[in-house]
């Protein structure tokens, strides 16, 4: 098969050929359909991430596709069925998968991390951890469901616990902010978008947020923030960038008693009023992925059109342009683009 193979920091991927993987036992050979690229990607190519599995290394975490062949003991399965891969596959045994805390799972393992990914014509995956994907929603497109919108839905419904009525920051409408404003606005959030770009503030209106702030724009992103809230702040902001000055200022939006939830990954120490976070009730949560058994209940939205999937998928790619998929993906061009085996 073809694989888009990761040699190593500061390298373009190489495009090759590679033995096909078989499904082993409890298995199934996915022959993808697509796989989305996501800024993941780019923090072990560009900047030195380190790989849990060392490379060579196959990635891509954002996988639908078709069953292609099953292993031995798999049952509920038949091979051409439509299926969507979790992007971190979990073991179900440790304590955080038996308290309903899967997405930290002890033993967790990410495709395109621990395990090959998905720029490739096939990959294997255990069959327990597939979902089916209906035929309303789109094969390709589908993809990005695995990260792009299910690590957004768990940020907003399990961790930002964003109700009707609250006001709601997102600062950072790359594509995962993206979602988080569509999600929060379709749980009746007052979404205030913050981007450096225009066009990503356009597309964050056009997914429902009330308003929109470029902050080189404003003196003081807080008191706009305010103005617009009614004066207290937000109930709930989502840091989506991953920087600690972006993290702070959007901390200083918050009212009294209101929570910020991190989705952004940053190696960098956050700075905190220790106590304006303990004399105001404040809450600092991190978000980390999705729980496998709130991916039916994402793909159930999409299904419907409650949220939107195939309008954020601006560029599709085929996989011997994954170098420039990647370039397009470096310079904020696309709110979300695919990889095409």
């Amino acid at each position: 098969m073809r694989a888009a193979i990761f040699r190593g920091p500061n390298q373009p991927l190489d495009v090759t050929e590679v033995p096909t993987p078989e499904a082993g036992p409890g298995q199934a050979l996915v022959r993808v359909a697509a796989c989305g690229l996501c800024h993941t990607d780019l923090h072990y190519i560009d900047h030195g991430t380190p790989t849990f599995k060392t490379p060579p290394l196959v990635l891509g975490h954002e996988i639908a596709g078709t069953i292609d062949a099953l292993g031995a003991g798999v049952t509920g399965w038949k091979p051409g069925e439509r299926v969507l891969l979790p992007a971190v596959l979990t073991c179900g045994t440790c304590e955080a998968c038996r308290s309903g805390r899967e997405n930290i799972c002890e033993h967790n393992q990410m495709l395109g991390n621990n395990l090959d990914g998905g720029f490739a014509e096939f990959v294997v995956a255990p069959a327990k951890d597939l979902f089916r994907l209906p035929e309303e929603v789109p094969l390709v497109e589908g993809s990005i469901i695995a990260d792009a919108i299910t690590t957004p839905f768990h940020a907003v419904v399990r961790r930002g616990r964003v109700m009707p009525g609250d006001w709601v920051l997102v600062v950072g409408c790359g594509g995962v902010g993206l979602n988080v404003v569509q999600i929060a606005a379709a749980l009746g959030g007052r979404v205030i978008a913050v981007d450096l770009s225009a066009d990503k503030l356009a597309w964050a209106k056009r997914l429902g947020a009330e308003a929109a702030i470029n902050p080189s724009e404003t003196p003081r992103l807080d008191k706009e923030v305010r103005k617009l809230s009614g004066g207290g702040g937000v109930d709930v902001a989502f840091e989506v960038v991953g920087r600690p000055a972006s993290q702070e200022q959007a901390f200083g939006c918050v009212r009294t008693g209101g929570r910020l939830v991190l989705v952004g990954y940053s190696p960098d120490t956050l700075a905190l009023n220790a106590g304006r976070v303990m004399y105001r009730e404040m809450e600092v949560i991190g978000s980390l992925g999705c729980r496998p058994v709130d991916y039916p209940r994402v793909i159930e939205l999409a299904r419907q059109g409650r949220i939107k999937v195939a309008e954020l998928v601006t560029h599709r790619f085929p996989l011997a342009d994954i170098n420039a998929a990647l370039d397009t993906l470096r310079s904020g061009a696309a709110i979300r683009a695919v990889i095409i085996p």
